[in-house]
């Protein structure tokens, strides 16, 4: 049997990158997946790439700092599928760079209302489905929230994943009664569309060939290749399943052993 057979799964954050390979990897093992974005372009994008017709995909256009839009995508997974077992949780803003001495607290706000509010907002918009059958919920956290990294400054992103994944100890506390799960993934260095703009841009800034900025970062791993989206994703589908029924409260690394915890 595949590993979400008859499983809906909501994924937030469906873009180019992580939320793609999350979307086609519920697609591959057998699972519907609904998928949420703020841009409609990009969803199409994905789900025809993913399901050419459209059986086992649903899209809506999403922000994830409006209930009502949340909301509304549950309801679209109800909807055509008739179920919720599952919600990953992809949309970030991960996009602003520096530390606290040049912080903008406003920007921040803005940051943690992305990353922590708005997963939450989507997490309850899931629960009345989820409780119905029980599910899981499964946060892209970061290894930036447990480890800062030497090579980039994202002090807003890690503080806002950090407390998300403390609010996932309370979650899979208040949860599980009702047969719900609540897990993390962390990724390191993830070779995908926004790790390999940032090895462009610094060998281009540098003048140093691709290959030289990706060896700074593979030499920091115990394994010789960066993990992918794909093993993220993977990772997440894992933790949405059946397999995990006994895994709650739990952050998995899934960074080719460049922190071992």
């Amino acid at each position: 049997m595949s590993l979400l057979a008859g499983k809906t799964v909501v994924v937030s954050g469906v873009g180019a990158g992580l939320g793609h390979q999350v979307a086609a990897a519920v697609v591959r093992d057998g699972g519907n997946a609904v998928l949420g974005a703020r841009t409609e372009a990009n969803l199409a994008k994905s789900a025809a790439e993913i399901d050419p017709d459209g059986t086992h995909t649903a899209y809506r256009p999403t922000d994830i700092t409006d209930e009502a839009q949340c909301e509304r995508l549950a309801e679209l997974a109800r909807e055509r599928f008739g179920r919720i077992d599952a919600v990953v949780h992809v949309a970030a803003w991960d996009s602003y760079f520096g530390g606290l001495e040049d912080a903008d607290f406003a920007t921040w706000q803005s940051v943690i209302d992305v990353n922590l509010l708005g997963s939450l907002r989507m997490t309850r918009a899931c629960l009345p489905a989820l409780k119905e059958r029980g599910g899981s919920v499964v946060f892209i956290g970061t290894q930036s929230s447990v480890a800062a990294p030497s090579q980039v400054r994202q002090a807003a992103y890690a503080a806002s994943k950090g407390a998300l994944t403390s609010a996932m100890y309370s979650l899979a506390r208040e949860l599980g009664p009702h047969r719900i799960r609540v897990n993390t993934v962390l990724p390191g260095w993830m070779w995908g569309p926004p790790v390999q703009a940032y090895v462009q841009f610094t060998a281009h800034t540098e003048g140093v060939p691709e290959p030289e900025v990706l060896q700074r970062l593979t030499g920091r791993m115990a394994l010789p290749d960066l993990a992918t989206d794909g093993d993220v994703a993977d990772a997440a589908v894992f933790l949405a399943s059946d397999r995990a029924r006994a895994i709650t409260g739990q952050s998995l690394l899934v960074n080719a052993g460049e922190l071992m915890r």
